[in-house]
């Protein structure tokens, strides 16, 4: 009995495995479609395709196209979080750690491909509660771990906030998206404007 038993926890490992790698080339793959054709224009038949799944394959990891593209917003901004906390986390005083963070956002902040993306995603959430609430959901787990790295970092440099931490955090992600927005048309617009806000904010 003991040997079936392991014997199906095993059978339901391999499965389980395969489906997280079949659920990040799909993923993989939906990025690279997005950023370059749109996602109005970029279809499950075409993600299937490319990625050498049946359609069947991308329903049993994701319910629609919407759930797909969440994905790929997801693995966009968990990129964006991971160089602005490597930023931060380089060590040096709070001046240092603002002059990392302006260089990670002069390549990071604006990308042209990413803002479409978001701004054609966004713009479906006026007729999709999915896509209303999952933004939504995102923003605030994206605020959230601001307002965790604003904590660490004052702490750490030992200066005080002039506003609540939730609203310091409110502010850097609002002038990062504007900022970004406006980048991604003129890539000449300077980032320093961000870290003067940064120590505005922080000191």
């Amino acid at each position: 009995m003991t040997g079936d038993t392991v014997t199906v926890d095993s059978s339901r490992g391999i499965r389980a495995e395969r489906q997280a790698q079949t659920r990040l080339r799909l993923t993989e793959v939906a990025r690279d479609m997005f950023l370059a054709d749109g996602y109005a224009a970029t279809s499950l038949d075409k993600v299937a395709l490319r990625a050498g799944f049946s359609k069947g394959a991308v329903y049993s990891n994701f319910a629609g196209k919407d759930e797909l593209c969440m994905a790929v917003l997801d693995s966009i901004h968990l990129q964006q979080i991971d160089g602005v906390v490597a930023a931060f986390g380089g060590g040096g005083d709070l001046d240092a750690r603002i002059d990392a963070f302006a260089d990670w956002a002069r390549e990071g902040l604006g990308q042209p491909r990413w803002t479409a993306l978001e701004s054609e995603f966004g713009a479906v959430a006026r007729h999709s509660p999915y896509v209303a609430n999952a933004l939504k959901a995102r923003h605030r787990e994206i605020r959230e771990a601001i307002e965790t790295l604003i904590l660490e970092v004052t702490a750490e440099a030992g200066v005080e906030l002039r506003m609540p931490v939730d609203r310091a955090a409110t502010a850097m992600l609002s002038l990062g998206i504007g900022l970004g927005a406006l980048r991604s048309i003129d890539h000449t617009v300077d980032v320093s404007v961000f870290a003067d806000a940064m120590r505005a904010l922080l000191r």
